[in-house]
């Protein structure tokens, strides 16, 4: 499961341009292989005056984390694509928006401690995740 944690001032995000984002996140996973409902993407607006950067308040900023469960880079290399790949996801929505103070990281946490709906997800690319990705969710297997 990918989960995407936005945290950003109020303003930096219409309705419209979340779903968007979402949606092209979702994309990007599911034409890698993960089933689409894997994709988790939350939007939490914080005030400029609960923003720090630095010690000090931010008037603009975004703070990105990513947690990705179902599936592991297998090096450096696949890293810094994944990172370029992040960053072209974000930018296009950013950039538009002077001064604004944004970053994100990823981390990849294991997957020994997930589960949807109470059930262990099936293992990467076998029968059962396709059946998965198929249904749009969770079944016993």
């Amino acid at each position: 499961m990918p989960l995407w944690t936005i945290h950003h001032s109020p303003g930096v995000f219409t309705d419209d341009e979340k779903h968007h984002l979402a949606a092209r996140v979702a994309d990007h996973y599911e034409a890698v292989g993960l089933p689409r409902f894997y994709v988790v993407t939350l939007f939490h607006e914080t005030r400029p005056e609960d923003f720090y950067v630095g010690g000090e308040p931010t008037p603009a900023g975004v703070r990105v984390t990513i947690d990705h469960i179902a599936r592991r880079n297998p090096d450096q290399e696949a890293r810094r694509r994944t990172a370029q790949w992040i960053k072209g996801m974000l930018q296009p929505a950013l950039e538009r928006h002077p001064g604004l103070h944004w970053e994100f990281h990823a981390d990849e946490t294991s997957e020994d401690l997930w589960m949807i709906n109470g059930i262990v997800p099936p293992p990467g690319g076998s029968d059962a995740e396709r059946k998965w990705a198929e249904l749009n969710s969770a079944s016993p297997y």
